[in-house]
């Protein structure tokens, strides 16, 4: 790939110093509204963490994986055969967060994760009749109800406490299973983005973005939360729009509606998703007319989940309304719109990384000067700025106050494909890695 010209150098210094500048006004500006006021209800602002140096079991692995990554990561990506590189981005994703999770011990940085007051663990026991709870479900999301549920079951519809229900039943009990899930599930994320930017603008673009994937500041939020889980099958949704889109069949436009549609009922605000599957059809639209079967199929396979939910006694629109109640209700209410609508971009910042920021700037800049609309190039930065446009949809309906940088997970990972613009990836990748370490070794990041 040509390298961009020198004058695109100084644009991108430009641009990692404005959001380096934008995380330390946050965190200056939060740190004298959370001391003066104590509005922000965060304690290391704009991050929900701890100050907390330490280092941990995960420390060395996740110190090696770092320089493997850096050291080797770009020329394997453009020599493995392709499968052969989907295997070794998940593998390497999957090492690279369970050692940043271990760098705080198995009990607080895994087992511990999913058992905390608010979390899905506490309130398996209140899923013993699973439909009588479904129908019942919308009755204790408002404060002052009768047993109200914990923020984080309060605050999603009833399929992100099932998969931890099911998983119970399965006989895979307690957190450290549930983080397991988690991780492993959210790893896999990277290789949804990998098929889907191979398929939508090229391999090669894919191929530079894979060790970004593979080795995303994200990684410290994707284990282990259930937001990493969330993002993986998002990711997955538009992933297999895409195949059904450009590929030879159809039938995976079913699979990504049966997809988005459970993405609906994990998290009410990855409706957004919607946005970035637009995109996915604006961009083979082409194909998309000549076998409109496609949107038929995908119309189906969504309406599956909601059917099956609704029919179950769980009304999602319900459940949406009163959970707004409850979060004016709380904290939610609380914490100033003015500080976060900006500082939940800082937070963005820091679990993207001052490379995406970079690639993103290069991303914009390749939409403003193609020409030709429908270039390789060109697709993948429209993909990425209607991930972004998501994200904003998403920060100013004022529904995501703090916490965005595990909250906004599922959006993060399809800014990090913009990577692949940027030259010189070990040193991107340099310094990727170093503000995870940094963050993880300094920050205990719990919620």
């Amino acid at each position: 790939m040509t390298r961009a010209p020198h004058r695109d150098r100084p644009a991108d210094l430009y641009a990692v110093l404005a959001a380096a500048l934008l995380v330390l006004v946050a965190v200056l500006v939060g740190r004298h509204l959370q001391d003066a006021y104590r509005v922000l209800f965060v304690h290391w602002p704009p991050l929900f963490a701890d100050w907390d140096p330490h280092v941990g079991p995960g420390t060395p692995a996740a110190v090696l994986v770092a320089a493997v990554l850096v050291a080797y990561g770009p020329n394997l990506a453009v020599r493995l055969p392709w499968r052969g590189l989907l295997a070794a981005a998940w593998g390497a994703c999957l090492a690279w967060t369970w050692s940043l999770a271990l760098v705080d011990g198995w009990q607080r940085g895994v087992a511990g994760r999913l058992t905390s007051p608010n979390e899905y663990l506490t309130v398996i026991g209140r899923f013993h009749d699973i439909p009588a709870t479904l129908r019942d479900f919308t009755r204790h999301i408002v404060s002052g109800t009768p047993s109200p549920w914990p923020a984080h079951i309060a605050g999603h519809p009833p399929a992100a406490t099932l998969t931890f229900v099911l998983l119970d039943r399965l006989g895979l009990h307690g957190g450290g299973w549930a983080g397991a899930w988690c991780i492993t599930v959210g790893s896999t994320a990277c290789v949804a983005v990998l098929v889907t930017v191979r398929a939508l603008a090229d391999e090669r673009l894919a191929r530079r973005a894979a060790p970004f994937l593979a080795m995303a500041p994200a990684a410290v939020w994707v284990g282990a939360s259930a937001d990493g889980y969330f993002a993986a099958v998002a990711a997955w949704a538009v992933a297999l729009l895409v195949l059904a889109v450009t590929g030879r069949s159809v039938g995976w436009a079913a699979g990504a509606g049966l997809l988005y549609g459970l993405t609906c009922y994990l998290s009410y605000g990855l409706t957004l998703f919607a946005l970035i599957g637009a995109a996915v059809l604006v961009l083979g639209r082409r194909r998309v007319r000549a076998r409109p079967v496609v949107l038929a199929l995908l119309v189906a396979g969504a309406a599956v989940v909601p059917v099956v939910f609704t029919l179950a006694g769980f009304d999602w629109w319900e459940g949406y309304r009163l959970l707004v109640t409850r979060y004016y209700q709380g904290i939610g209410g609380t914490r100033p719109y003015g500080y976060w609508v900006w500082a939940n971009l800082a937070c963005t910042v820091i679990v993207i990384g001052l490379a995406t920021v970079a690639g993103l700037r290069r991303a914009a800049a390749t939409l403003v000067h193609r020409r030709t609309a429908g270039s390789v190039p060109t697709r993948l930065a429209f993909l990425a700025a209607v991930a972004l446009l998501a994200l904003l949809v998403a920060d100013v309906s004022g529904m995501s106050k703090a916490e965005t940088e595990r909250i906004w997970l599922p959006f993060a990972m399809w800014l990090l494909p913009a990577c692949a613009f940027l030259p010189r990836p070990r040193a991107w990748l340099t310094a990727q890695a170093l503000l995870a370490l940094l963050i993880n070794h300094l920050l205990f990041t719990g919620w």
